[in-house]
């Protein structure tokens, strides 16, 4: 029997992305809603859907007046599991489609295109029911105001949980019959809401909310299994960059044991890809094997930025292997061919969670042969029972060098015998159906890629980064930047409208600096102090931190302002961390006293809930830790990449690196000063590296065990 075109999603997203849409009336004709206009990936996988959709915008609510319903928002993404399950239940169905387009206005939002609407509506079931997650369904009034928010909703009553069709129509009786109670609920909802967008500014009077962090974070920390907390267990990439910083800066090495043990849990865990290389978005259970199989590219440019970061610290080659194949990971299957990055692979394939990544003894043994694939079953956990839906998730029981003694097959001949295999499994993989993939570019992750990119190129992983790193800027200036200089958020297929956020306008500079840190091209510095005098004056408000959106974007029910970090680091914290460090890069004050400024608004809070703020404590560390300033003049290109290289392998989270603003010609040389004391200057990549060593004995504590 052939499958359903309708349920073969590749098939089906095919149909949609290629329809000639010049040809179709504005509500989508026959076969489709008016999402099929829409510009992301999220949205048009909804365009054949029977519920008659409209994007976000002033036709909606307008037709929502007029007709005097309320609103059906649903917010989610394009690889979001449970977002595809609700669709398919509900969302393609005849009978659910009925009800919402008799009684409501029904708009669909793709988070990751207008993370503002989805931070305000969050924020209310945060509000209202304690969590939140997505799918985010919202019912609301024509004037954008909520009254009932929940997550994941089937179609039909089960396990004690009303179903959908059930829940519209107590609303739409509630909203026909009880109409002031539904004002009363906006009423008390907005004024909780309102409360929440204060902070309450601190003073930046020392070190103790970094304490505070370390002990938080030392308490969560899993001693068994590494990672913190339990199941579900998320790489937490900001713990881990925080961690580094506090164990250099106070000598704790067992902060920084609890990131060694982390990332080697995960590396070798089935939250990594054992054959592709890249992260998974969590590991439902808490050994890390288990993934929720899809891939971010902000988890991997973060997770990246935190194994170079270690590998910087320890020494420890591992790292630095581990952030380059994260990194070539994107290269492969992420990067744009206009330059840029793509933004997630869904988790399911053919219906089916994680039917992509999984193998079993015979299929192994098919390609390796017996004997080869007998001992790629031993080595990555492959067995006949399986760990996962009768099949297995690659993973390493234990450290391949430990498994080359119990195989009496030497480590470095291991090795060879592990990338052969890889390739070849790798190989006969593509052949499978493939994970739906999100070519949706984000200004913001881009930023935090190009970022990674740089750090691991700088710290010795390899030209291909910088290449990628730099194809990513040119085109995020190119086509995700209107004429005036205002970025955008977002692009698909060369099409997006959004104007960019302040997260986006942060990880943007955060990479333009990475890249300036590389290379020491004065360009990238330029570009940067340019994008955040315009960050500045497009998200400064109140005196009390940036807003999330700017002065000349849609305000939804009011303007927000994120005060702490989620997955990704808050728009205020990135904020703060790169203006100080481009402050006193350039030497533009300006910069450092607003980067100053954001962290003290935020110090109250961080004070409180300091593992909720590691991005801004991590700025505050920048402002009271040690500055190890390194000023490159002279040279040719390859003599200045010389020095840099010694600066790269160096952890200094209080670096300073500039080239010399009026350079002269004749043979490079470096200055390093640190804690008042300029050294002579080095003429090798030998001597600066003996200075850097000296300069970081004297600002930082030699490492002692901590509990």
């Amino acid at each position: 029997m052939e499958k359903d075109p309708r349920h073969d999603e590749q098939a089906r997203l095919k149909r949609i992305f290629s329809t000639d849409r010049d040809s179709l009336p504005p509500d989508g004709g026959e076969g489709f809603n008016r999402l099929i206009f829409a510009s992301s990936p999220y949205l048009l996988q909804h365009a054949d859907n029977p519920v008659e959709w409209y994007e976000w915008g002033e036709e909606a609510f307008a037709r929502a007046q007029a007709e005097d319903k309320s609103i059906f928002l649903s917010i989610g993404y394009a690889t979001c599991h449970w977002c595809h399950v609700m669709a398919h239940e509900s969302f393609e169905d005849d009978d659910v489609a009925a009800v919402l387009n008799r009684d409501f206005v029904a708009i669909k939002v793709d988070r990751e295109e207008r993370p503002d609407i989805d931070d305000t509506y969050m924020r209310v079931a945060q509000l209202m029911n304690g969590s939140g997650g997505w799918p985010l369904t919202v019912c609301m009034t024509p004037d954008r105001e909520p009254f009932f928010v929940a997550t994941y909703i089937p179609k039909h009553s089960r396990g004690g949980m009303p179903g959908l069709i059930e829940i519209l129509g107590r609303i739409a009786e509630v909203w026909k019959t009880r109409r002031e109670l539904v004002r009363q609920n906006c009423t008390a909802i907005l004024g909780s809401l309102r409360n929440l967008s204060f902070a309450n500014p601190g003073e930046i009077a020392g070190d103790e909310p970094l304490h505070g962090a370390r002990s938080q974070l030392g308490t969560m920390y899993d001693p068994v299994n590494a990672g913190f907390g339990q199941a579900p267990k998320f790489p937490m990439p900001l713990n881990l960059s925080f961690l580094l910083r506090y164990g250099r800066r106070f000598g704790d090495a067992g902060a920084t044991a609890m990131v060694v043990a982390t990332l080697a849990a995960m590396r070798r865990g089935g939250i990594f890809d054992q054959l592709g290389f890249g992260l998974h978005r969590y590991s439902v259970d808490s050994r890390w094997l288990v993934p929720h199989f899809e891939k971010m590219l902000y988890d991997q440019a973060l997770v990246a930025t935190a194994a170079v970061e270690a590998f910087q610290a320890t020494g420890r080659e591992f790292f630095r292997k581990m952030a380059a194949e994260i990194c070539d990971f994107v290269l492969r299957e992420l990067v744009a061919p206009e330059g840029g990055f793509y933004s997630a692979l869904d988790a399911d394939t053919e219906g089916e969670e994680g039917r992509f990544y999984l193998w079993t003894p015979a299929q192994v043994r098919s390609i390796l042969g017996e004997a080869d694939g007998d001992m790629f079953c031993r080595l990555f956990d492959v067995t006949e029972k399986g760990n996962f839906e009768e099949a297995s998730i690659l993973n390493l029981p234990g450290p391949l060098h430990e498994s080359a003694l119990r195989e009496g097959v030497a480590p470095e001949d291991l090795d060879v015998k592990v990338h052969q295999w890889r390739s070849r499994l790798l190989a006969e993989r593509e052949q499978r159906v493939r994970p739906f993939r999100d070519e949706k570019i984000v200004t913001a992750w881009n930023g935090l890629m190009i970022a990674a990119l740089a750090r691991v190129f700088l710290a010795g992983g390899g030209e291909r980064f910088l290449v990628a790193a730099e194809a990513a800027l040119e085109r995020i200036l190119r086509d995700l930047r209107r004429a005036d200089g205002r970025l955008l958020r977002s692009i698909h297929r060369g099409e997006g409208e959004a104007p960019a956020f302040l997260e986006d306008y942060a990880a943007l500079i955060h990479g333009l600096l990475a890249l300036h840190e590389a290379t020491l091209d004065s360009r990238y510095r330029e570009e940067a102090s340019s994008l955040a005098h315009g960050m500045l004056r497009l998200f400064s408000g109140d005196g009390k931190g940036l807003y999330d959106t700017g002065n000349d974007a849609e305000a939804v029910l009011m303007r927000g302002r994120e005060t702490h970090d989620g997955v990704m680091p808050s728009g205020n914290a990135l904020a703060s961390t790169a203006l100080i460090r481009l402050g006193r890069i350039s030497g533009e004050e300006r910069f450092v006293a607003a980067g100053e400024e954001i962290v003290s608004v935020f110090m109250e809070g961080a004070g409180r809930q300091p593992a909720a703020h590691l991005q801004t404590l991590m700025a505050l560390d920048l402002l009271l830790g040690p500055e190890v300033e390194v000023t490159i003049s002279g040279g040719s290109r390859d003599e200045v990449r010389g020095m840099l290289a010694g600066v790269g392998r160096r952890f200094i989270p209080g670096l300073v690196l500039r080239e010399e603003m009026e350079q002269k010609a004749g043979i490079v040389t470096a200055r390093v000063c640190a804690v008042g004391t300029c050294h002579i200057p080095a003429d090798s990549p030998a001597a600066i590296e003996e200075i850097l060593n000296r300069a970081l004995d004297e600002c930082y504590p030699p490492p002692t065990q901590k509990p």
